[in-house]
């Protein structure tokens, strides 16, 4: 029986032959947590009685969420993270760097074919590098950091094509949640998601990193794209394409399901409150009357999301009984944005600008809404008390349609600005 990308992977990384369903010991090749877990993870490596890292270059601890301190209390948790990674040696990502899920990829720390471990759900993001990435708790990762190994249970594998051309007025983000959408959020849980068709072929990696981002929400424990022309380009700055060793699926391998996504009719799309299977069209949602606007997080905070904003807000002014606020993924996207004007139109349209990293999406800070108020975010979660406030009502789009919404006042089809 052939194997899937994510069986190949773990049988490469265990030394013996894994299938669905087996238990398997496996080398990582690398491990992150970022302040909102690494304070968790240091308490169980201490507990553990752990003395070292595995290998300090091949783990990182990321501060994003709460980045710089709001308070004395997250101060305090910095400074453990920061006497950690002292102690240790590891890898550091400072306050303003960045989000975990954009720079562990821009940094070069990531190979097609690799194993990798993250204390935080949207791990699966790195999936579109062609390698296994797997988010867990906080004691799961302390183990991984003190012995570079890990324990899995070979994952079922859901393959999913998207086929047929982008229409205007459509994203990656809409094709990311037309599949939360068909898959629903319990569609795919503890599965690996093999995403690929002539759609996926099309797109650049900023977009193939949004979509792999929403794995986890259907459930997902990894999310592995297929290697290709642009993912060899993307790593070519970082190795030599001939040192890379990508996987690829056997033809007979076995998936537990087959979904095929069509896009040449598909509209642009918001999930609305409180799921993020919860999908309409932008369309359906005319009059909605919106509060605030995010554009930024992993999911839509990388330049070409930037550039989609920049263009719609381009000479217009952001609606009066509005805030928008514009948080870049990574410090160089923010340099890229300011060398290609986007910060400035950002700001002569009456934006927010904030520092890289989380921002409000986690609701720790930088934008928490107040009650009943209205949020449309280029983010990927838009649970309860997702943004900080339980009593908030949060939307979620593509920057294009965040945009578009920002200049209305209202969720708006991006379409009649393009």
């Amino acid at each position: 029986m052939g194997q899937t990308i994510a069986e190949k992977i773990l049988s490469n990384h265990s030394g013996k032959n894994v299938e669905v369903g087996d238990i398997c010991i496996a080398d990582i090749d690398f491990a992150m947590a970022q302040d909102g877990t690494a304070p968790l993870v240091i308490e169980a490596f201490k507990n553990i009685g752990a003395k070292q890292v595995f290998e300090c270059e091949k783990s990182c601890f990321v501060f994003d969420h709460s980045a710089p301190s709001p308070n004395m209390g997250v101060s305090s948790l910095h400074k453990l993270m920061r006497d950690f990674i002292v102690r240790h040696k590891i890898q550091k990502m400072e306050i303003g760097e960045g989000i975990c899920h954009v720079l562990i990829p821009e940094k070069g720390f990531l190979r097609p074919g690799n194993l990798v471990v993250g204390a935080d759900s949207h791990t699966p993001t790195y999936g579109a590098l062609n390698l296994m990435a797997c988010g867990m708790g906080s004691t799961d990762l302390a183990i991984a950091l003190m012995t570079g190994k890990q324990w899995f249970k070979v994952p079922k594998t859901t393959k999913v094509t998207f086929e047929g051309n982008l229409p205007r007025g459509v994203f990656a983000k809409d094709l990311g949640l037309l599949m939360v959408k068909k898959l629903t959020a319990s569609g795919a849980i503890y599965h690996s998601l093999e995403i690929k068709g002539n759609t996926v072929s099309y797109l650049s990696m900023d977009g193939r990193f949004t979509i792999a981002n929403l794995v986890t929400e259907v459930g997902g424990k990894t999310c592995c794209m297929e290697y290709d022309k642009k993912v060899e380009e993307y790593l070519k700055s970082f190795c030599e394409p001939a040192s890379l060793n990508p996987v690829f699926p056997d033809r007979d391998a076995k998936y537990e399901k087959e979904v095929l996504l069509n896009i040449e009719n598909l509209q642009p799309l918001v999930a609305k409150p409180h799921a993020v299977d919860n999908v309409t069209e932008a369309k359906n949602l005319k009059d909605t009357k919106i509060n605030q606007a995010f554009i930024g997080t992993c999911t839509n905070g990388r330049i070409e999301d930037l550039e989609v904003a920049g263009n719609i807000l381009k000479g217009k002014k952001v609606n009066p009984g509005i805030r928008v606020i514009v948080t870049p993924g990574s410090r160089k996207i923010f340099l890229e944005a300011l060398e290609k004007g986007l910060i400035k139109i950002f700001l002569e349209s009456g934006c927010c600008i904030t520092n890289p990293g989380c921002g409000p999406c986690v609701g720790t800070h930088q934008g928490i809404p107040s009650d009943n108020e209205v949020v449309l975010s280029t983010a990927n979660r838009n649970f309860k008390g997702r943004m900080g406030n339980p009593n908030a009502f949060i939307y979620l789009a593509s920057p294009a349609t965040v945009a578009a919404s920002a200049i209305t006042g209202e969720i708006t089809d991006p379409r009649e600005f393009l």
